[in-house]
């Protein structure tokens, strides 16, 4: 190539334009013109270069190496000048360059163009003026690129929070539908329920495309202004998020909220991609701009005007039709928590798993994932998560309810007092018990002479039972089983400091209630053939051994194990408890919403309001309970609350039983052990009534009729259970161990019309009975009996009451046609009618 011809070439292909003409005739002829072979490496960075380099023909690639993420590529074309900025600063290469292809290269030699700048100084001001216009090019973009940066930081969503978790016919089909959509980039909109994390799923489809390295931005619509200027920039002013965002991805969160006012804008950018910046009012309106960036929307409701022109329409489906999903969701958001709270991750038990499924959760995933961090939080570092820590936020229903505690302030105060049940227990209860059985072990024997025999037979038995409908369970907060239990436990732990064990829940939760069914039994067959109502020193036995197992439990696990799951009078109690006209409740929306701590169900330091407590002594948080089977009514959770979430509400008497109860096997047939009890109870007045020699003095026949006294009941029941289900082919019946409680109120009658006898008749002879305790004649003392008249009068009406509510609170749990269900009523009313004729006599 010629001379001039050289001249021209950098002119016309070349930076070193702005050279004058002078300096680039003195350039020409120094240039020396080589031939590279492709795929060689020129230069290496970080190396000082050994020449001017001028790309005449080929191709070369650029590139910088970084410790810290991949190399930036750059391809050079020729008029590409290498290396003048290092030369005149005299700085090593920045960059790496290899050649693709065959090249023709002109170069300076180093020495030669230094000698060239040296005699040309102009070289140096013009190309560093260049170099400095270049720079403040750089700086301009660097400045937009922060401006830009700062306007999208707000909006930003930086990573895809999780996956899709579950391996359901459902979740296999949203992962699907995701990978679908990331393949293109057509517009998207992801629908369905509050809590579902749809905008989560729009990240997924964002990242997994081939624009993942571009911006991802979530709007929600509901902030957007009505003019629009936030998304569609202004003329002659601040630019909109859409042309901030290049070819990233524009989310709009929760379309339904979306102005109505720019429906026609937002339908145009999807159909074209066009869009109109806003412009003030009078001026003409702008041309259109293309929009670069992918959008994906989100909504909770159905948007035809939308759905017919967007590229995917992806429903994610509800929690509820996902139920094969909820272990492995419930398993991720225990590790998520204790890998940020650095805990051991515990077991999830099969029960935890079986009442989660059993739960719609109409909050969907965030309601799933407060509830599980609401778990963790209340386990306290156990092992395993059982059923009791997981409950729900949604509210039941709370109608027919009103709360004591707000109506009666005193009453509040009362149950907040240190009276309540601690002073009763320690400064009462706890001595008296003592005293009564030591008067039941060394006193006289028979009930005429033993006022601790008159006090457990002919007073407590007949309060006992009519406490049950009024005050529930609420004999278990002052009972004197635990009271020694507690103080055992107390009084070991400062003699010999240990870690008790926790609860065997699930053992427990299986076996308990079967365990004191058992016990109750023999305590019952041990009453009748032993005569423990008139044999003082076998009930005091009877008590003794009951405090023996409240200890021993006490001494082995924390709090009152043996009072939930293991007292057979803590069976009973809780059983008749459902019946109660009050309640002791939690507002669940206070406890998830403002609680954690859980004091009152852990145990804790006071806290505002809340006093310190060691907890729930029975391990039951108020706003998880279904029926009054759990609860003692200690109120220990009332006085641990900081929040005043607590109420003891009046409601309609067993109202749990048709609405949240879930029954049990053990608990059914503890309730026909009771309805037996009663017949095994009047088995003289059986032999009298209907002429039968029942051979009640041999002990073997005794105990054979005592034991077929107490199946008697639950056969009878099982038999029309039977013939209801012959009856009801085409109606699916309710379960046996459902309909089972409608006995329930006629089991607590009947009880109680046995017991008013003693109750009526001896009970007011309690004075006289007290001085012959002590070896003083009791004649002339003051005493009252009832007119035997009026006692089978109030045992008739204990009958006929509980028979009728028998009968509605059956119709009430099946909640089907009387006609269907007449054979069990027939049974109550056969089963009422035999007890009137062996209490009542007439």
């Amino acid at each position: 190539m010629q001379h001039n011809e050289r001249v021209e070439w950098l002119q016309a292909n070349t930076s070193l334009n702005a050279l004058p003409q002078e300096i680039l005739e003195a350039i020409a002829p120094l240039i020396q013109a080589e031939t590279v072979q492709e795929n060689r490496r020129l230069v290496l960075e970080e190396t000082s270069p050994s020449a001017l380099y001028i790309l005449k023909t080929g191709r070369l690639e650029a590139y910088h190496t970084n410790p810290d993420s991949a190399a930036q590529v750059i391809s050079l074309l020729p008029g590409t000048v290498l290396h003048l900025k290092e030369l005149l600063l005299d700085q090593p290469a920045e960059q790496t360059i290899v050649t693709l292809s065959d090249c023709e290269l002109w170069i300076i030699p180093r020495d030669t163009f230094a000698e060239l700048v040296e005699q040309y100084p102009a070289i140096n001001r013009i190309l560093s003026r260049q170099l400095a216009d270049e720079l403040n090019q750089v700086a301009s973009q660097l400045a937009y690129e922060q401006e830009r940066q700062a306007a999208l930081r707000p909006y930003i969503v930086p990573k895809v929070r999780r996956g899709i978790i579950g391996s359901s016919r459902y979740a296999v089909r949203l992962r699907q539908e995701i990978r679908k959509a990331s393949g293109d980039r057509k517009p998207a909109l992801v629908f369905g329920e509050p809590g579902l994390g749809k905008d989560n799923a729009a990240a997924l489809i964002h990242f997994g495309s081939r624009d993942r390295k571009q911006p991802i931005i979530k709007v929600n619509c509901d902030t957007i202004q009505v003019s629009g200027a936030e998304l569609f920039g202004r003329v002659g002013g601040k630019p909109g998020l859409l042309e901030l965002l290049g070819a990233g991805t524009l989310l709009l969160n929760n379309l339904q909220d979306f102005p109505p006012e720019l429906d026609a804008k937002l339908i145009r950018l999807l159909e074209t991609g066009e869009y109109t910046p806003i412009s003030r009012e009078g001026e003409p309106e702008p041309a259109p701009r293309q929009a670069q960036a992918r959008i994906i929307m989100t909504t909770e409701r159905a948007v035809p005007k939308i759905d017919r022109i967007v590229g995917h329409s992806i429903k994610t489906p509800p929690l509820r039709v996902r139920k094969a999903d909820i272990a492995a969701q419930v398993n991720y958001y225990i590790s998520l928590f204790c890998r940020t709270k650095n805990l051991a991750k515990p077991d999830l038990s099969p029960e935890a798993i079986r009442r989660l499924q059993g739960y719609d959760f109409p909050g969907n995933l965030s309601e799933l994932e407060s509830l599980v961090e609401r778990a963790l939080i209340q386990s306290n570092g156990a092992s395993t998560l059982t059923e009791e820590v997981f409950w729900s936020e949604g509210s039941k229903n709370r109608r027919f309810r009103l709360n004591l505690l707000n109506t009666y302030p005193r009453l509040r105060q009362f149950l907040r007092s240190s009276w309540w049940p601690d002073r009763i227990n320690y400064g009462i209860t706890l001595g008296g018990f003592a005293v009564v059985v030591a008067l039941l072990l060394f006193g006289p024997q028979s009930r005429d002479s033993n006022v601790a025999l008159n006090l457990f037979w002919a007073w407590w038995w007949p309060i006992v039972l009519l406490i049950f409908p009024f005050l529930g369970r609420i004999w278990c907060a002052v009972c004197p089983f635990m009271i020694y239990g507690e103080l055992a436990q107390f009084v070991s732990l400062k003699l010999f400091p240990r870690q008790l064990q926790t609860w065997p829940r699930q053992q427990a939760e299986k076996w308990g209630g079967w365990f004191l069914f058992g016990l109750f039994t023999l305590i019952l067959l041990w009453e009748e053939l032993w005569n423990l109502e008139n044999t003082a020193y076998l009930s005091g036995c009877l008590l003794l051994l009951i405090t023996a197992g409240a200890v021993t439990f006490s001494l082995l696990f924390e709090r009152r194990f043996w009072c939930r799951y293991l007292c057979p009078i803590g069976g009973m109690n809780g059983l008749f408890a459902k019946l109660s006209m009050i309640e002791l409740r939690a507002q669940q929306g206070i406890c998830s919403a403002t609680c954690t701590t859980y004091q009152c169900y852990k145990g804790g330091p006071q806290k505002g309001e809340g006093m310190e407590t060691g907890g729930c002594p029975v391990y039951s948080h108020p706003a998880q309970l279904q029926d009054n089977r759990d609860c003692v009514l200690c109120m220990t959770c009332l006085k641990a609350c900081p929040h005043r979430s607590v109420e003891l509400n009046l409601r309609p008497p067993g109202i749990e039983l048709w609405t949240t109860h879930k029954p049990t096997a053990y608990e059914v047939s503890l309730l026909f052990l009771l309805l037996g009890a009663i017949f095994l109870h009047r088995l003289p007045e059986i032999e009298q009534q209907f002429g039968w020699n029942l051979h009640l003095s041999h002990f073997g026949i005794h105990a054979g009729v005592s034991v077929l006294a107490l199946l008697l009941p639950g056969a009878i029941a099982l038999l029309t259970h039977q013939v209801i289900r012959l009856m009801n082919r085409t109606i699916k019946p309710r379960r046996f161990i459902e309909l089972a409680y409608g006995y329930l109120p006629l089991v607590l009658g009947g009880s109680l019309a046995h017991y008013l006898r003693l109750g009526l008749n001896e009970a007011g002879r309690v004075v006289p009975v007290t001085m012959a305790t002590f070896g003083y004649s009791g004649v002339g003392m003051p005493f009252a009996i009832a007119d035997p008249a009026v006692t089978a009068f109030l045992q008739a009406v204990a009958l006929i009451v509980s028979v009728w509510l028998s009968v509605i609170l059956t119709q009430k749990i099946a909640r089907q046609p009387f006609l269907n269900l007449i054979p069990q009523h027939l049974a109550t009313v056969a089963i009422g009618s035999v007890l009137w004729k062996i209490i009542v006599g007439w």
